[in-house]
């Protein structure tokens, strides 16, 4: 009776769960233990049984680890005395258990398992007794709950339930984000209000000085009349003040006698000369342009409006004019390769620069319809001497007489204007009326003849006009071309002239009024922009998508060729070619602002910039 009031009080004092499940178990394991010790005592005794054991123990792990635990052992260890495997966890806590449960075994049951002793055999076991064992990867077998069906449906409603918990805590955050937004779109609506204010109290503010101004402007009124009466225009009084001829035209003083004889002086000197006239030595050969390369690259205008359209040389200077997109005209000294002066005024691109050899000049056509003409310094800089805004549209090129006193003006408003330099007036304004009607041929190219009595026009019509400058008659017409004709150029001899457009360049017999060859080039998208006569007339350059060098020869043999440099721009498109002195080096501009060099390697020049 003592006995069992004292495992009662035990038995209350062990409430733990957990406790209580193990000695079950051990209990169980007892049982089991007891009745495979009765079968492995008929394996044997001795060496022999410890063998078959150790043999057994590593075919089949899970079967031996079941002994004790049930499970698959993650550590096993072997007993030196029964050959027997263990797991390590488990055989360590069997042997070092405590008293307390020494106490219990012997109060339950004496078929329990005695603890210190092995599990299986009974005999005495300690930790020294116990060996480590090397084996491979164990991979544990599946739960018991994934072995069945109703398992899986549970392990299936495990994940069930906390995918859905996730779902739950992903809806609540995206509640909460719409809650920001919401509030964020509030807050940028105020701004948006407050903005809106602002810029109203800005508009009126704008009106009331505007008015103002109103308020005051015919307080100066009389003041701006009196300085508009003294305003020039081209140099003389305004427009208002000029004398109107029938139809509101402007009536223009026109190429007087002495004019004219000068320019027959001219003309007859200039042909004198020619006939003495031979090939300078010093001229570039063309087994030099054949090694012609790239020497510098400069990039003189603006980055925001990249192009350069037109450019000329002062072969005095070595100075190079360039005329821009971004509405400036740059002048460049190439030997040192720094710019001497950059010369602002036009409102539009400049289509057209040309050096004046006597007085330092240099003219300047835009698109803006205005000429400019500006004057050189003993400082270098050049001043804008006159402004001369004859033109209704775009001006789109200039051209120098020989005789250095006058200059001719092209425009698309289907005009050429002739003027004196000296005064800055133009003297004649001749239209050509010849033209379809409803269809005017605006004029997009025009230069002298080195004698300077013949004036060539190219128009927009594809046409090309050849003019008496003491006339101003239209005395000749070539036909053949495909667009706008963007260039044109008269070789020294005087009995060539080249004309560029969107099929190519033709050049033409000016003494039998024809056309002799034509260059035609494979890239049909891009237009021949430029074409240029060297001041012998033993080449000719021809800029477009690439830059060609042509052999001058007579009408009937073959202008060879020499030399193919391709645009490095990277646009694809060189719009102007110029020849230096002797065609020692070739200027050429392109749509990238650049101005490029070519010429032998090794000449004296600027480096790269």
């Amino acid at each position: 009776m003592s006995t069992s009031n004292n495992v009662e009080s035990l038995c209350k004092a062990l409430e733990d769960e957990k406790i209580a499940r193990w000695f079950a178990n051990a209990k169980n394991d007892a049982v089991s233990g007891k009745l495979e010790k009765e079968k492995k005592m008929r394996i044997g005794t001795g060496v022999e049984r410890n063998a078959l054991r150790a043999i057994r123990a590593t075919a089949n792990v899970e079967k031996d680890a079941a002994l004790v635990s049930g499970e698959m052992p993650e550590e096993p260890v072997v007993s030196k005395k029964s050959g027997l495997l263990f797991e390590k966890r488990l055989i360590e806590r069997h042997i070092s258990v405590c008293f307390f449960f020494f106490l219990f075994s012997f109060l339950l049951s004496s078929n329990f398992r005695e603890y210190g002793k092995c599990p299986i055999t009974g005999e005495q076991l300690s930790m020294d007794e116990i060996v480590p064992m090397k084996t491979g990867k164990i991979v544990k077998p599946r739960p018991l709950t994934a072995a069945s069906i109703p398992g899986m449906l549970g392990m299936f409603q495990n994940e069930w339930d906390g995918l859905m918990l996730s779902n739950f805590a992903l809806e609540q955050q995206l509640l909460t984000a719409r809650q920001e937004l919401s509030h964020a779109l509030y807050q940028h609506d105020a701004a948006c209000r407050v903005i809106a204010r602002l810029r109203k109290e800005r508009d009126e503010a704008r009106s009331l000085l505007s008015h103002a101004e109103r308020q005051i402007m015919p307080m100066s009124a009389s003041t701006a009349v009196a300085a508009n009466a003294s305003a020039l225009s081209n140099g003389k009084r305004a427009a208002e003040d000029e004398d109107l001829g029938p139809g509101g035209k402007k009536l223009r003083l026109g190429i007087s006698s002495a004019i004219i004889t000068e320019l027959a002086e001219c003309n007859a000197g200039l042909s004198q000369q020619r006939k003495k006239r031979q090939i300078p030595s010093t001229l570039a050969p063309i087994e030099a342009l054949e090694r012609y390369t790239q020497l510098s690259s400069h990039p003189l205008h603006k980055t925001s409006k990249p192009g350069i359209v037109s450019l000329d040389i002062n072969y005095s200077k070595d100075v190079i004019a360039t005329g821009g997109v971004d509405t400036n005209a740059v002048l460049f000294d190439r030997p040192s390769g720094q710019i001497v002066s950059t010369l602002s005024g036009h409102s539009k691109k400049v289509t057209s620069v040309k050096f004046v050899t006597q007085g330092d000049l240099l003219v300047t056509g835009s698109a803006d319809k205005t000429v400019r003409l500006w004057q050189g310094s003993e400082d270098g800089n050049y001043d804008c001497r006159h402004i001369l805004k004859d033109h209704t549209a775009e001006v789109q090129a200039v051209t120098i007489h020989a005789t250095n006193s006058y200059f001719v003006t092209a425009s698309l408003d289907n005009t050429w204007c002739f003027y004196d330099f000296s005064s800055g007036l133009c003297l004649t304004q001749v239209a050509d009326t010849s033209g379809p009607e409803g269809r005017p041929e605006g004029y997009t190219s025009a230069a002298f003849h080195p004698d300077g009595l013949i004036l060539g026009t190219g128009t927009s019509e594809a046409l090309v006009k050849i003019w008496d400058v003491k006339s101003q008659a239209n005395v000749a017409k070539f036909d053949g071309h495909v667009g706008p004709v963007t260039a044109i150029s008269f070789s020294e001899n005087g009995y060539y002239l080249a004309t560029a457009a969107s099929d190519g360049v033709k050049l033409w017999d000016l003494r039998k009024l024809k056309n002799f060859r034509s260059f035609e080039f494979n890239d049909t998208d891009t237009p021949t922009n430029s074409v240029d006569f060297d001041h012998s007339g033993s080449y000719l350059a021809v800029a477009g998508a690439d830059i060609r060098v042509y052999q001058v020869a007579s009408v009937k043999s073959e202008w060879n060729c020499v030399k193919t440099f391709p645009d490095l721009s990277g646009t694809g498109k060189a719009t102007c070619v110029k020849f230096g002195t002797d065609a020692k080096y070739i200027a050429v501009g392109s749509m990238d602002r650049n101005l490029r060099i070519f010429g032998l390697p090794g000449d004296d020049g600027p480096s790269e910039s």
